[in-house]
């Protein structure tokens, strides 16, 4: 049974539809001058625009009506952002660029790429950033998450579980009269050897290190003419390996995505050359 605050709700919507149609009504044609088919034709369009406008009024007080009623919280949640009733369809926010640098302040004496100039400190960051997205690919995932170091152009770092693992990518101009190393298998080293696209050797290594406690990975080769290394060091406080395997690092040397990379060091050099002192 209604209430008596249903009956005036009632009274008051046909209230409104009939001072709606009959504002849009006079403004019609009048039919009166009108015979036979003609009048007829008018009639019906009344008709349907009364239809059209009570309608159309009906359904506007109904969606006031269903809004009065809607408490906060109801329904799909997904997504509402408090009592505005606006749904945020935006997915979660996704990751641009590489994650933020770490940094390091240099020992006493020694120099950092905040003391470069700011052209060549923005070219030296772009290469680690691009070396980064390489470096993350194609390490195995056990390295975790890599990031740039600001203190020298071929510093990095791999964090996972908690512990950090230092990397060191390298493309420096050979210098002259230098030929690359032969790996050794002396002292508990462990030799692995592979030829890269264009017939290029290369050598990496797993050494003990820290009187053998733990181990770490590292690969070095020739191209053009610079020479190119990559190392993964251990974690020294929870004595954990390199988890990095030679073999790993022959396949990140092997690919497209890292000779690239070298490829464009060789090209325009973010390394200085090292200059060897002979004592007589």
């Amino acid at each position: 049974m209604g209430t008596n605050e249903d009956h005036t709700e009632d009274r008051a919507t046909a209230v409104l539809v009939r001072d709606v149609m009959d504002r849009a009504l006079a403004e019609l044609p009048a039919t009166a001058d009108l015979v036979g088919p003609a009048r007829a034709q008018g009639l019906r369009r009344r008709a349907r625009v009364r239809a059209a406008i009570g309608g159309a009024v009906l359904a506007v007080a109904g969606l006031g009506l269903a809004g009065a009623f809607v408490l906060p919280g109801d329904g799909d949640d997904r997504g509402a952002t408090g009592s505005t009733g606006v749904v945020d369809v935006a997915g979660p926010p996704t990751s641009s660029g590489p994650p933020p640098p770490i940094h390091l302040e240099p020992s006493p004496g020694e120099s950092s790429m905040a003391d470069l100039p700011p052209a060549e400190r923005a070219r030296l960051e772009n290469f680690q950033n691009r070396a980064v997205g390489v470096l993350q690919q194609l390490l195995p995932p056990s390295v975790g998450t890599v990031q740039r170091i600001d203190l020298g152009v071929q510093q990095y770092q791999g964090t996972k579980d908690g512990k950090t693992f230092r990397i060191t990518f390298s493309v420096r101009p050979s210098e002259p009269g230098m030929a690359p190393g032969n790996c050794r298998e002396i002292k508990g080293t462990v030799c692995s050897k592979a030829t890269l696209p264009g017939g290029i050797r290369a050598d990496a290594a797993v050494s003990p290190i820290n009187n053998g406690n733990v181990t770490e990975s590292r690969l070095w080769f020739r191209y053009g003419a610079s020479d190119v290394s990559l190392r993964v060091g251990p974690h020294d406080a929870s004595n954990t390996s390199a988890p990095v395997t030679a073999q790993q690092l022959l396949d990140v040397a092997g690919s497209a995505a890292f000779l690239d990379l070298v490829k464009a060091a060789d090209r325009d050099p973010v390394e200085e050359m090292p200059h060897t002192v002979i004592g007589g």
